[in-house]
């Protein structure tokens, strides 16, 4: 395939090739909506000179340097969270951003303490996805007072001091986990979920509405004691195994949080896929497998590309309007995936 040429840019964008050239070396003014409209060509048709383009159209907008602090770095999750982050940077026109994707190496209070610290001296704004620990929130309440603007992500922490939290509603995502598993089990029976851990407040808040549920609308299930997993899939694995071999009556597993490889992985080995009704958090190549093979039930996502888009407007709009135009809570629908909608 051939690269696209500045005269495929000016039939994709409307405007004569002397008009391209304008635009792309700086001479005589351009209009602020025709120079856009060429960026967005580019973008659209591959023109190998969109940085260029993208430095002349937005060289007079404000500079914001934003921060990301998320977590698990390895996980396919937090691998296309930091993509979607990136993109939905590259496609603001209002504003020149530089983002700063970190990764804290433990999820204890002082780890994260200290790189958000870290992160404090170069950037306007910070998102984090972090356990609801005393220390954090202490550590949001010293941003604050500097008017650096922290916001909680998928997972809220240091309410009433943070700006704003974005992502699911995590007591419909446990209740619609719940409403799953006893529609669809054959009789009742025992169920279990997994939490990484009860810091993590929108974990706690999918337990939460996972045995709300059980309790107000199916109480002839038993929900077992809740399990810690640490988000890892090692224990996870274990973890599942030791269930299925205690509990042959289990009839339905919900993975809250990370980890859900292991589950799979211990479904798959104890041949009990359609026995046992698996949900999970995230469609990922992962889950998609499970899906697709019917170990996995039901993949309950979050919509990153919009989570990223609004994330960032709100970012932005906190640095140059303050907190007090800002939402408390944006919860953003989640998607549901089964195997006949991969």
């Amino acid at each position: 395939m051939r690269r696209p040429t500045i005269s495929d840019l000016a039939k994709a964008s409307g405007v004569s090739v002397a008009t391209i050239d304008r635009v792309l070396n700086g001479r005589l003014p351009v209009r602020e909506e025709t120079a856009r409209r060429v960026y967005e060509a580019a973008q659209s048709i591959g023109y190998h000179a969109v940085g260029l383009l993208r430095q002349r159209v937005f060289e007079d907008l404000p500079r914001y340097q934003l921060a990301f602090l998320l977590q698990k770095p390895m996980q396919s999750f937090y691998q296309a969270f930091a993509r979607e982050i990136e993109a939905a940077a590259a496609a603001v026109t209002t504003a020149r951003l530089q983002v700063q994707i970190e990764y804290p190496p433990v999820s204890t209070p002082t780890a994260i303490v200290e790189q958000v610290k870290a992160l404090t001296a170069r950037n306007h704004a910070i998102a984090m996805v972090a356990p609801d620990y005393p220390a954090v929130a202490n550590a949001v309440e010293e941003l604050k007072a500097k008017g650096i603007p922290v916001f909680s992500v998928l997972s809220d922490f240091a309410s009433g001091i943070r700006t704003g939290y974005l992502g699911l509603d995590n007591r419909k995502v446990g209740r619609s986990a719940a409403w799953t598993i006893a529609r669809m089990a054959r009789k009742p029976g025992k169920v279990a979920c997994f939490v990484g851990s009860h810091r993590f407040h929108g974990h706690e808040l999918r337990e939460i509405g996972f045995r709300s549920y059980f309790r107000e609308n199916a109480p002839e299930f038993e929900v077992l004691d809740t399990l810690i997993n640490l988000d890892a899939a090692d224990i996870t694995h274990e973890a599942t195994l030791n269930l299925l071999q205690k509990h042959p009556d289990l009839i339905g597993l919900y993975v809250c949080g990370g980890g859900m490889e292991g589950a799979i992985a211990a479904i798959r080995e104890e041949r009990c896929a359609g026995d046992l009704i698996l949900i999970v958090n995230e469609l990922v190549p992962e889950s998609k497998a499970g899906l697709m093979d019917g170990t996995v039930t039901m993949a309950i996502d979050t919509p990153l590309p919009a989570l990223c888009r609004e994330l960032i407007s709100q970012m932005i709009g906190s640095i140059e309007n303050g907190d007090a135009q800002m939402a408390g809570q944006t919860f953003l629908p989640f998607n549901i995936y089964i195997s006949e909608n991969i």
